[in-house]
């Protein structure tokens, strides 16, 4: 009988630690929904302790998510395991995530205490966790460069006290997958007690190997893998999700393991956690790049149209990707419109679903073909992205440029309920039209990151335009679409400025965890 892998998602914790990447409540609600969607077993929500704002981050979550496990992480001290229970303790199923190192690199210049010291931590704060729940995970950090022995002593001690799930990260990416492997057959086979617990694996993307050895650990023993949406994380990121699931879903031959995960929803939630990141899918990325499933060899294209397994393992709809395009139009009634948004996986409620048809109807007088991707699109920056409060509106944009004419930018905004308007020449008509914006909103952000692509081919395609902004140590992302290019810049500042404007207002993180 094939054994179930336990699917432990940390995108909202590890994922979130990505440079650049920073979630409001709103959002990481709007991710976890997408993750009960993929039936992931646990979802690691955050680090309580770290700051309000991700105090009040996983205690959301942990209140509305009733199909998975809910886990808060917590070093080994008890006001973090006091402050991972307050956040999750109104979760159906609350898990408490503690961890400290085990390796002597750690020991001797991170923590300056002895293995027994660590020992001594560790079984505490496993015996205070267990008191709110029996349902404790326990990680040594560092594990991959620590003494097994040790490891296999500490292990040992706390499923004593109480942990029930034992986790071996490769916090640093330094596992090579043969000796990954291996590591976690001798510990199965040294800890007396491994029958009271199950082995997880946390595989960070240094070497970018962390899908091999969370692969290589699985064949080994691990029944839990700890991974994020497209592998975000700390440094290189983290083991893939969609990844590990469809490497076990397709190489069952190899692989006698199964996990509950819904793989329709994989391309959709890919999708958001891009668009709410800011961090961008490489377009050769595995099972949900732009290219994974493009085929431009003629002798590819020649075979797969005559039988796809040719050259594809896997089917785009099994991973939620649909090939077709939309065939709605300017004609299109709300219906269809709705109906065709719930065919790709999209349930709005009526305010949203008004401004999603609004915003197509006026695409659909612009555009002759509206493609799915436009729709994605739309649903992601009219309904995903409008996550937060807009006190800054744009009401009208008139652009002049040309080769004979020095480029101007008359940009008329709501800010805070008041209309102002101005006109500012520029460099060229989108450094114009930032140039009026930051002057009607009165901002002293940085421009760290401008970039622009196209959703579908065409020159009539729909402008895609994402920026990174900062202000006073806060870092957000912006995002735009329209078929006009230079509209599509302003929406995404604009977008940038009142995440900018939220994330001021929610106050400052204390700082980030040390990473698993």
């Amino acid at each position: 009988m094939p054994e179930k892998i336990y699917i432990f998602d940390t995108t909202l914790r590890d994922g979130e630690q990505t440079p650049g990447a920073s979630l409001n409540v709103d959002e990481k609600l709007q991710i976890a929904r997408n993750l009960e969607l993929l039936n992931v077993d646990v979802i690691e929500a955050g680090f309580p302790f770290s700051s309000r704002g991700d105090f009040e981050a996983v205690k959301a979550v942990a209140r509305e998510i009733r199909g998975c496990q809910v886990a808060g992480l917590a070093r080994a001290f008890e006001k973090d395991i006091d402050a991972a229970w307050e956040a999750i303790k109104e979760a159906t199923q609350p898990r408490i995530h503690t961890f400290i190192s085990t390796s002597d690199i750690h020991l001797k210049y991170q923590m300056k205490k002895t293995r027994e010291e660590v020992l001594e931590m560790a079984v505490a704060a496993v015996k205070h966790a267990a008191r709110y729940t029996a349902n404790v995970e326990f990680s040594a950090m560092d594990a991959s460069r620590s003494d097994l022995d040790y490891v296999a002593k500490v292990f040992t001690a706390v499923i004593d006290a109480g942990a029930k799930t034992l986790n071996f990260p490769d916090t640093v990416g330094y596992g090579i997958p043969e000796e990954f492997g291996a590591k976690i057959k001798y510990l199965v086979e040294h800890i007396p007690n491994i029958h009271q617990a199950i082995i997880s694996v946390h595989c960070h993307n240094d070497l970018g190997l962390a899908v091999a050895n969370t692969l290589a650990a699985i064949a080994n023993g691990a029944r839990q893998v700890e991974v994020t949406i497209n592998g975000i994380g700390e440094r290189a990121g983290n083991a893939s999700m969609e990844e590990v699931v469809m490497a076990l879903a397709t190489r069952k031959d190899l692989f006698d393991y199964y996990t509950d995960i819904v793989t329709q929803y994989i391309f959709p939630t890919s999708r958001l956690v891009s668009k709410l990141t800011g961090v961008v899918v490489q377009p050769n990325k595995a099972i949900v790049g732009a290219n994974a499933f493009a085929h431009e060899s003629g002798i590819h294209q020649d075979a797969v149209l005559k039988e796809a397994s040719t050259f594809e393992i896997m089917t785009p709809t099994a991973v939620g990707i649909k090939k077709s395009s939309l065939p709605l139009g300017k004609l299109s009634g709300r219906h269809a419109f709705k109906k065709k948004l719930q065919e790709m996986g999209y349930y709005l409620g009526d305010e949203e679903l008004n401004r999603v048809f609004f915003r197509f109807k006026d695409l659909a007088d612009r555009k002759k073909t509206v493609f799915d991707e436009d729709l994605v699109s739309l649903v992601e920056t009219e309904v995903i992205y409008k996550s937060v409060p807009e006190h800054f509106k744009l009401l009208d944009l008139v652009v002049l440029t040309g080769t004979m004419v020095k480029p101007n930018a008359t940009v008329k905004m709501e800010v805070g309920g008041e209309i102002k308007s101005i006109s500012v020449f520029g460099d060229g008509p989108i450094d114009a039209t930032y140039k009026a914006i930051t002057h009607l909103a009165q901002s002293k952000c940085k421009l760290l990151k401008f970039a622009v692509s196209s959703i579908t081919g065409g020159t009539e395609a729909m402008g895609e335009v994402s920026v990174r902004l900062e202000d006073e140590s806060q870092i957000v992302t912006g995002q735009g679409v329209d078929p006009d290019v230079v509209t599509a810049s302003a929406r995404a500042y604009i977008n940038g400025l009142n995440r900018l404007k939220f994330s001021k207002e929610m106050g400052p993180k204390l700082g980030k965890p040390e990473e698993l």
